[in-house]
């Protein structure tokens, strides 16, 4: 049980689990996931912390066929300069492993971007709080849940 599971159980949201066996070697998480899982990769999202203008920090959820905009991140949280966070401080700020973000169950509450082509699907896949562990979701979650906003955010 993740803090991902325990966060959505107790706002009784809908969700589904799929898992399967990381390949330790393999740091391309998200493909990862949508290869053994059989899933389309744009309907696969990936979970990125993101430092803006050195002291603010953005969860960017993307689609794993593409790649975060740096720019349009940092513009669509009024930002002008936008970086990956370091290892150690997502790790600190969520509580998960690189591979293991999910938006849901954090430790700390950041600004949540979701970007717009989430909107495409009825339900998209995201980190379950661990490697292995998807959760098949209704994109609408977000930011009924999150407070997340709805971008341009990919490339």
């Amino acid at each position: 049980m993740t803090p991902a599971i325990l966060f959505l159980e107790k706002q009784k949201v809908e969700f589904e689990l799929l898992e399967y066996e990381h390949d330790a070697s393999n740091q391309n998480f998200a493909n990862e996931a949508a290869e053994k899982l059989g899933l389309k990769a744009e309907s696969v999202f990936k979970t990125l912390v993101v430092e803006v203008d050195s002291d603010k920090f953005v969860v960017a959820i993307v689609p794993s066929n593409k790649q975060l905009s740096m720019k349009k991140l940092a513009k669509a949280v009024s930002g002008k300069k936008a970086i990956l966070a370091q290892a150690k401080k997502v790790q600190n700020m969520t509580g998960y492993v690189l591979g293991g973000v999910s938006p849901f169950g954090q430790k700390k509450r950041l600004v949540t971007i979701l970007d717009v082509s989430a909107n495409n699907f009825e339900s998209i896949f995201v980190s379950g709080g661990r490697r292995g562990l998807e959760l098949s979701i209704n994109p609408a979650v977000f930011p009924e849940y999150l407070n997340a906003r709805i971008s341009d955010i990919a490339t």
